[in-house]
C-alpha cells in the first residue's frame, strides 16, 4: 500500500510540474529464433586433436621454451594442430616478423596456426587465425572502445578467444565479439571452475560460444628432472596438451580446424592421451543421433535421448561418472563403464526458451609418460563436452 501512495504522489508531483510521468517498464516474453541454420553432417569429419594456447622464447617469461622442442614435444604426442600463442607485447605487436617467421615453426605433418596472446591491461585473448593477419593492427587499439575492436576483429575474420577468465588476467572487454573462451586452462585447477561458471554465464545469456582449452605452457622440458629448477618445474605439471582442445573438422586443414573451433564441435581431454567424450542427441528417437555438441536446433517438443561415450585410451575394468549440467545446473549424473563406455539419458527441452546441455567427465587418469605431474593436478577430471543448445540466437 505505502508504495502505491508513493507513486501516486510522485505521479502527480511531475504532471504538476508539466511533465509527462514515466511508463511502466514491462519485461518482454522470450521469443524462440523463427529460423535456425541447418545442423551440419555429423559423419563427415575428422576429430583432430592440439593445443591453442602454449608459450615459446618469444615470450619473455617463457625464456627456456624453443619452438623447436614445443613441436617435437606435441608430434610425439600426436597433436594434429597447434598454435604458438606468444605474447604480443612482448614484441610491441610484432608477431609477425618474430613468431610467425621463426624458422622452428614449421612441421610436415601438424597444422600449424597463426595467432598471438592478445596482451592488454583489460585482460588477454587468444587470436587464432588459418592465415597470416594484421595482428599489429589489433595490437594498436587495445586500449580503444569495444565496438572499434568488435569492428577491426570482423574486419581481419579472425577467431578471438577469452583467455582464463577467472584468473586475475580475465578478460575485461564485452562478449559480443567473443568466439569462444577458455574454459580449461592449464592442467592447475583451481581455476577452472571459476572459468566454467563463466561460460554457464554466456550459455545463458543466449551466446553460443564455444568453451575450449589451452595449456598456456610457458616453461620448456629440461633434458633431465635433476636439471630442473623453478623456471622449468612447470614441465613436469603443464605442458603441450595439458588440456588438449579436439576439434571435429570437416577435412583436415586449418581452416576448417578454426571453422570447428568457432562452430562449437570441440571436446576437450585432461591430456593428449585421455579419452575424449562424445556427445550426441536423438531428436526423433530413430535410434540416429541428429546433432553433437556445439549444435543448435528447434526443439520439437518431444522427448529427446542424448548419447554419452568415450573414445580413445582408458582403463577398461574403471568406472567413469559424468555429470550432466543443464543450463549451468547439474541435470543428473550417470556412469561409463565397459569396453565402449556409453550412456543414455532423455529430457524434454521446451519450446519457448533456451536449453543447453554439457556433460563433464571425471574418472581414472590415461598416463601422459612426458609431463607425468599433470595427473596429479588435474585430479579425476577427465574430460568436457561442449554444449547441444536449442533455441538459441543465430548471431551468436
Amino acid at each position: 500500500m505505502r508504495v502505491s501512495v508513493f507513486a501516486a504522489l510522485a505521479a502527480a508531483t511531475l504532471l504538476a510540474a508539466g511533465a509527462t510521468p514515466p511508463r511502466a517498464v514491462h519485461a518482454t516474453p522470450y521469443r524462440p529464433p523463427t529460423t535456425i541454420p541447418q545442423v551440419a553432417s555429423l559423419t563427415d569429419g575428422v576429430w583432430l586433436k592440439g593445443d591453442l594456447h602454449i608459450h615459446s622464447r618469444h615470450s619473455r617469461d617463457s625464456s627456456n621454451n624453443p619452438v623447436r622442442k614445443i613441436l617435437a614435444l606435441a608430434d610425439h604426442a600426436g597433436m594434429d594442430y597447434l598454435l604458438i600463442s606468444d605474447h604480443d607485447n612482448h614484441v610491441n605487436g610484432d608477431v609477425a616478423h618474430n613468431i610467425w617467421v621463426d624458422p622452428e615453426y614449421r612441421s610436415d605433418r601438424m597444422l600449424l596456426l597463426y595467432g598471438a596472446e592478445w596482451t592488454t591491461h583489460r585482460g588477454h585473448a587468444t587470436i587464432i587465425s588459418a592465415v597470416p593477419y594484421d595482428h599489429q593492427a589489433l595490437y594498436d587499439i587495445a586500449d580503444d572502445r569495444d565496438t572499434v575492436i568488435a569492428a577491426l576483429k570482423r574486419k581481419l575474420g579472425v577467431h578471438l578467444s577469452a583467455n582464463h577468465p577467472g584468473t586475475h588476467d580475465a578478460f575485461a572487454f564485452s562478449y559480443d565479439f567473443v568466439d569462444s573462451v577458455e574454459a580449461w586452462n592449464s592442467s592447475v585447477w583451481a581455476t577452472n571452475a571459476i572459468n566454467m561458471h563463466i561460460w554457464d554465464d554466456m550459455l545463458k545469456s543466449g551466446r553460443k560460444m564455444t568453451g575450449r582449452g589451452g595449456s598456456d605452457s610457458h616453461h620448456g622440458v629440461p633434458d633431465t628432472p635433476d636439471q630442473a629448477t623453478p623456471l622449468t618445474y612447470e614441465a613436469y605439471i603443464n605442458n603441450v596438451g595439458t588440456p588438449t582442445t579436439w576439434v571435429f573438422a570437416k577435412a583436415r586443414t586449418r581452416h576448417a580446424v578454426v571453422d570447428a573451433l568457432t562452430n562449437g564441435r570441440v571436446s576437450i581431454s585432461a591430456n593428449p592421451y585421455d579419452p575424449r567424450v562424445e556427445f550426441t542427441a536423438d531428436l526423433d528417437d530413430d535410434g540416429h543421433p541428429d546433432m553433437m555438441q556445439g549444435d543448435n536446433a528447434k526443439p520439437t517438443g518431444k522427448p529427446v535421448a542424448f548419447h554419452v561415450a568415450l573414445v580413445g585410451r582408458m582403463d577398461r575394468a574403471a568406472a567413469y561418472s559424468v555429470d550432466v549440467i543443464k543450463d549451468g545446473e547439474k541435470f543428473t549424473t550417470v556412469s561409463l563403464t565397459g569396453a565402449h563406455p556409453e550412456a543414455v539419458f532423455t529430457d524434454t527441452p521446451i519450446t519457448t526458451a533456451r536449453t543447453y546441455y554439457r556433460v563433464e567427465v571425471h574418472g581414472p587418469q590415461t598416463p601422459y609418460p612426458e609431463v607425468p605431474g599433470s595427473m596429479k593436478l588435474s585430479g579425476d577430471m577427465i574430460a568436457l563436452s561442449n554444449a547441444i543448445c536449442f533455441n538459441f540466437d543465430p548471431q551468436f
